[in-house]
């Protein structure tokens, strides 16, 4: 089935180019526009200088921020890391997919639930962006993490990838130097290298490779880095350089993760700098954004002012950094506060490459590029959805979520409890309204209903095994 749809969605892109002569439009042809995915694990909302880092340094990537536009309600599909992959790759919201918790996902034994029998891979019938882009006539590639399925056979070389450079099912590299090894894990597909080469330098390396040799022709490159995922490994110098720059007034304070941060700052850097050496810039649309939260376990990062982090329910689990650089964007804004989502990502690609008019490619996602170019200041749609019938370490119970306008609600699956905020007022959380404004309450509650029952969400299940006592063992991971 996938194939008979690739090929008709081939087939459509191409019709122009097969009309008569005297039936061929008379504008000159669409620029086809390279496309640059930066997607990085675990970084949060406050992770970068353009966002309000009081330690890390992002000289590039505020750079990117200044030339692009910087989204201050950008969210990730969810609140950990292989559903937004999801996402990403097929413009769906993980409930749709199934695909609801990271893979394998934790499993909190006692428990008050259970969760559903999910999905732990990308099926291969799913169409990617990836294949979507093949059939455009582009190349492509995916350089880092993939964590969408334990067999090769869901790995990107058989998902619209041309070339995967160190994309496997682990979550995480075994090491950050070379040679990737820790006990019998290696990273695949990266064959060759420097004793203790760094990691995202290397796949910098790859990255730099693949855009000079297809600059003459229309490429698509996923960059979903490892970092800044445990196992926090920074460069020793940057490391020692940063630890003489923390203080106890900062915010951040973790010396070694911000020369994580660092490292990813130089990669975009340097691919932001080939593409202006390769004189294509202005042909290339550069989307830089987040899996999910930043991790607060272990005193990584620090998220405030939003509240909590990665695998939680709350702002700090979900709002992400988002940065677009689109050629044809308006050069008079610098900030777009409309909510966006993962999803928008796969839409708005989707348009560039030219096959805006495939609904059904992405269903869940909003083409980001009218607001970009200041054909509209607000979304057509109606709120933004999240659903996680899972625990995680992160403080996450099972829950369901909605955000519409500055309201955001928040229904938590143990005990059906609900808790309402107005995000614009507060921020972190704080001051739940939920017997304030009761009849806004109920309006999200009935949208979210009829969200869950129209995506198929699954539903956790009674656990036979519940343990008050013991579950809470589980948070202190």
């Amino acid at each position: 089935m996938r194939s008979i749809h690739l090929l008709l969605l081939a087939s459509i892109i191409s019709f122009t180019s097969c009309l008569p002569p005297n039936e061929v439009p008379e504008e000159p042809q669409q620029l086809s526009y390279n496309v640059v995915i930066f997607l990085i694990d675990d970084l949060g909302w406050t992770d970068l200088g353009c966002y309000g880092s009081d330690l890390y340094e992002t000289p590039n990537i505020d750079q990117l921020a200044e030339e692009g536009v910087k989204f201050t309600n950008a969210y990730s599909a969810c609140t950990v890391c292989s559903p937004t992959r999801a996402a990403i790759m097929t413009g769906k919201y993980p409930a749709r997919l199934n695909i609801t918790d990271w893979i394998a996902g934790h499993q909190n034994e006692y428990g008050k639930l259970s969760p559903p029998d999910w999905t732990k891979y990308l099926p291969n019938e799913e169409i990617t962006i990836a294949e979507i882009a093949q059939a455009a006539g582009y190349v492509t590639a995916s350089v880092g993490k993939w964590h969408l399925g334990d067999s090769v056979a869901y790995y990107p070389q058989y998902q619209g990838f041309d070339r995967n450079v160190a994309g496997y099912y682990r979550g995480q590299p075994p090491s950050y130097f070379y040679p990737y090894i820790r006990g019998n894990d290696t990273l695949p597909y990266l064959e060759g290298g420097v004793e203790g080469k760094y990691l995202t330098d290397r796949l910098t390396d790859e990255a730099t490779r693949f855009i000079t040799d297809h600059a003459d022709q229309p490429f698509l490159l996923y960059f979903p880095h490892y970092a800044v995922h445990t196992p926090i490994q920074g460069k020793d110098s940057l490391t020692a350089y940063y630890q003489s720059k923390v203080t106890d007034s900062l915010q951040h304070t973790n010396a070694e993760y911000a020369a994580m941060i660092h490292s990813t700052d130089e990669s975009v850097g340097q691919i932001m700098h080939l593409l202006d050496s390769l004189d294509i810039s202005d042909q290339t649309l550069v989307i830089f954004t987040s899996d999910n939260g930043g991790l607060e376990l272990f005193d990584i990062t620090q998220n405030d002012p939003i509240r909590a982090g990665k695998g939680s329910a709350y702002e700090g689990g979900v709002r992400v950094p988002m940065i677009i650089r689109w050629p044809k964007a308006k050069r008079n804004i610098a900030t777009i506060d409309e909510p966006v989502i993962t999803m928008d990502v796969f839409a708005t690609v989707a348009n560039v490459l030219g096959t805006g008019g495939a609904k059904d490619y992405h269903q869940d996602g909003v083409n980001l590029l009218p607001l970009l170019e200041q054909e509209t200041e607000v979304l057509d749609r109606e709120a933004l959805y999240w659903h996680y019938p899972h625990y995680h370490p992160g403080g996450a119970s099972p829950y369901s979520a909605i955000r519409q306008g500055n309201y955001k609600l928040i229904e938590f699956l143990e005990d059906k409890h609900l808790e309402l905020y107005n995000l614009e007022d507060d921020i972190g959380e704080t001051n739940n309204l939920i017997s304030k404004v009761p009849e806004v309450a109920n309006d999200l509650y009935n949208q979210l209903e009829t969200w869950r029952k129209e995506v198929d969400a699954q539903e956790p299940v009674p656990n036979p095994k519940y343990d008050s006592l013991k579950a809470q063992e589980f948070y202190r991971y």
